[in-house]
């Protein structure tokens, strides 16, 4: 599958992906030493407020599907050009 990139976001298949927050959290992943299983993390885990591994995943702004938006940083993309 090929990797569809905008200004600030990409899909390499599975979703949008805000390229800011992306590197942010890619950061402060490397500082942690306190690692955990996907497993223990996603899904059907243990804990009541499960958190997902890629936290820079956008969502769409309006039911048209035009307009990307990331929740943690608030930037927004028209995504007209296809």
């Amino acid at each position: 599958m090929e990797k569809i990139e905008l200004n600030d976001f990409y899909n390499d298949g599975f979703g949008w992906i805000c390229k800011p927050c992306e590197r942010e959290f890619k950061q402060s992943d490397d500082s942690s030493e306190n690692k955990i299983s996907r497993l223990m993390s996603e899904g059907e885990a243990e804990s009541k407020q499960p958190s997902f591994s890629n936290l820079a995943l956008a969502k769409w702004a309006d039911e048209a599907h035009r307009t990307l938006t990331c929740p943690h940083c608030g930037i927004t993309e028209l995504v007209d050009k296809f």
